[in-house]
C-alpha cells in the first residue's frame, strides 16, 4: 500500500485505522507526506509566542513522526513542500511516479477523487495529481531507466473533512475495531489540530454504525470509509 497525504496530519485521520489493520496483519505500507501543513493547518501554533515557520514546521514533523510510529509505519517520506497551496512540476511528477513505480502498491490511498473538499483545496489538488502520476506510472511509453510500468492498482480516496458540504459518497467501508485505539492515540499527537481528535473520534463511531448496518456483521464497532476511485471487479458480486 502507498498512501499519499496532502499534509501531516491527513493520514492519521482519515486513514490511521485502516493504515494500522494492514500493518497489523503483516503488509507492506509506505507513506508520503507532501508538506508538514505548516501555513495551512498549525493555526494554534502560530499563536505560541516567538513561532516561526521552522519551529512550526518541527513540532508538525514531530507529531507526525510521533503518530506513525504509534501505527506502526516504519517507511516515510517527507517531502517537504510548501502547503496553501500545494503546487507541483514536471520534476514532482517524475518523483511520484519513480515512487509509484519502486512500490509497485496493490493499493494507493490518497484524497478523495470527487475533488469537492470545501474547505481545503490542497487535498482536492493532490487527489488529481496522485491520479495524473498513477497512470502515468501504469504507462509503457512514460519510460524511466530500471523502472517499468506498473500494472493497474486499486485507488481509494480519504473522507473530508466536513463530508456533507463536500458531497462526499463512501464508496468502502473498513473495520477498524482491532485498531481503533491506535488510531485514537495517533490522533492525540497532534497538538496543533487537537480539535479535530473528537470530530474523527466521532467519525469512527459513526461509520462503524454504518459498517453494522451495512454487513449485517455486529462486531463492527468503528470504521472508516473511503470513495472508490474505479469500480471494483470480481468474478461475483461483492
Amino acid at each position: 500500500m502507498l498512501v499519499v497525504s496532502a499534509h501531516a496530519a491527513d493520514y492519521v485521520w482519515r486513514a490511521g485505522g485502516t493504515i494500522a489493520k494492514y500493518i497489523k496483519n503483516g503488509a507492506e505500507v509506505h507513506l508520503v507526506v507532501l508538506s508538514f501543513g505548516g501555513r495551512g493547518e498549525s493555526n494554534d501554533l502560530w499563536k505560541q509566542p516567538g513561532a516561526t515557520a521552522d519551529s512550526v514546521k518541527a513540532v508538525r514533523r514531530a507529531e507526525t513522526q510521533a503518530a506513525a510510529e504509534i501505527l506502526g509505519l516504519r517507511n516515510i517520506e517527507f517531502w517537504d513542500l510548501q502547503d496553501y497551496p500545494i503546487q507541483t512540476d514536471e520534476a514532482m511528477d517524475e518523483r511520484m511516479v519513480r515512487k509509484i513505480r519502486t512500490v509497485c502498491p496493490d493499493i494507493i490511498l490518497t484524497h478523495d477523487h470527487n475533488g469537492k473538499d470545501v474547505l481545503n483545496p490542497d487535498h482536492n489538488y493532490v487527489s488529481q495529481w496522485v491520479f495524473r502520476c498513477s497512470i502515468m506510472a501504469n504507462s509503457a511509453g512514460v519510460r524511466m531507466e530500471g523502472l517499468p510500468s506498473t500494472r493497474q492498482m486499486r485507488l481509494f480516496g480519504f473522507e473530508p473533512h466536513q463530508t456533507e458540504l463536500s458531497g462526499f459518497v463512501p464508496g468502502s467501508f473498513v473495520d477498524i475495531t482491532g485498531t481503533y485505539e491506535q488510531k485514537v492515540a495517533a490522533m492525540k499527537c497532534f497538538k496543533a489540530q487537537s480539535h479535530l481528535i473528537q470530530y474523527y473520534t466521532d467519525r469512527a463511531f459513526l461509520r462503524g454504525n454504518h459498517a453494522r448496518r451495512i454487513s449485517g456483521n455486529q462486531s463492527y464497532r468503528y470504521a472508516e470509509c473511503f470513495s472508490n476511485f474505479f469500480p471494483i471487479v470480481g468474478e461475483k458480486l461483492y
